[in-house]
């Protein structure tokens, strides 16, 4: 009896410990494993943050920076007005193609024109020709104060036009009259058609005018009746105004109106309508189209056909007036050819 409760004793008290080392290694088991749970999902809900804060980032556009009610209100109304300016630049990008210019142009003298030229003409001359001009000034064109006075009261300025060079002569008659356009191309005969070109060119350039009127300085011009002309066809916003005629197309080079770009004018050989190459007038309209498309306008050997040609195509309203055709004089005619 004795030794059998000392035998269950003894086995009662080596049991116990065995137990306590199982679960004490049970315990850590699930301690780390709850440590690695715990730590796995504070790593998940950390890139989740990162990745809401960068995709917040990337839809605001704000970076880091958070970004008011009041400020996206003042960002969107910030939007919609450069959507207004940019439609404006747009319209008045067509304007500018149709030949609209502020009233606010300009003047040649670098002031504010508080009010639109008549007209701007300009008398296409060259070198050895200082007694035209002379007699151009003292019978209709004037000069000094006169000239002045001319541009004032009937809004039309007289230019002679002539290309650049180093004649001294024409430097010193400039310095004495203040009456020439100079135009930068040197000055050469067989130029004259970009000559004309590039003077419509300046003069819109420099004076803000409802005409540009293209004279030769072999004409005499009535002054009075060439405004009161003009005057009668402001309310024409695109218009060509001169004697018109057409004429043979001459392929022949030893004739002395040839045409080298003959074959351009088809197999009946004749020229389109245009005017008549001592005076001619054309509206603002047209002289900003030439201004704008200068580079792109070719010249034919002729300056009234490389006139007429450039309206070609165009919605222009061509008129024929017989008070230009310089070579019949009548009551009221524009022009006389001396």
């Amino acid at each position: 009896m004795r030794s059998r409760g000392s035998s269950n004793r003894l086995s009662n008290s080596g049991g116990s410990p065995f137990r306590s080392r199982i679960s004490a290694l049970l315990l850590a088991m699930f301690a780390t494993m709850a440590t690695v749970y715990v730590a796995g999902r504070m790593w998940q809900e950390a890139e989740s943050r990162v990745y809401l804060i960068k995709e917040l980032d990337r839809r605001t556009g704000q970076g880091h920076s958070s970004v008011s009610v009041s400020e996206t209100l003042k960002i969107v109304t910030c939007k919609e007005q450069l959507k207004k300016l940019s439609a404006i630049q747009m319209d008045l990008a067509a304007a500018k193609q149709e030949g609209y210019v502020s009233k606010e142009h300009s003047g040649n003298d670098g002031t504010r024109s508080k009010k639109r030229l008549l007209g701007v003409i300009g008398i296409i001359t060259t070198f050895g020709r200082k007694k035209n001009r002379d007699a151009i000034r003292k019978a209709w064109m004037q000069s000094g104060a006169a000239l002045r006075k001319l541009e004032e009261e009937k809004g039309i300025v007289v230019r002679f036009v002539i290309g650049r060079s180093l004649d001294r002569e024409i430097n010193d008659e400039h310095s004495q009259t203040n009456d020439f356009i100079i135009l930068d191309d040197v000055e050469a005969p067989e130029e004259r058609s970009k000559k004309i070109k590039l003077f419509f060119v300046r003069a819109v350039e420099s004076w803000d005018a409802e005409f540009y009127v293209k004279v030769n300085d072999d004409v005499y011009v009535n002054i009075d009746a060439l405004g009161a002309k003009l005057s009668a066809h402001l309310d024409t916003p695109r218009i060509y105004l001169g004697c018109m005629k057409s004429g043979e197309v001459f392929s022949d080079p030893t004739h002395k109106w040839h045409e080298p770009d003959w074959w351009k004018f088809g197999d009946g050989k004749s020229y389109f309508r245009h005017a008549s190459g001592e005076i001619f007038a054309i509206s603002r309209a047209l002289a900003q189209f030439i201004s704008i498309n200068k580079s792109l306008l070719q010249v034919y050997a002729h300056d009234d056909v490389s006139a007429g040609s450039w309206f070609i195509g165009l919605d222009v309203q061509h008129v024929h007036e017989g008070k230009f055709c310089c070579n019949t004089w009548s009551t009221g005619s524009v022009c006389a050819a001396v």
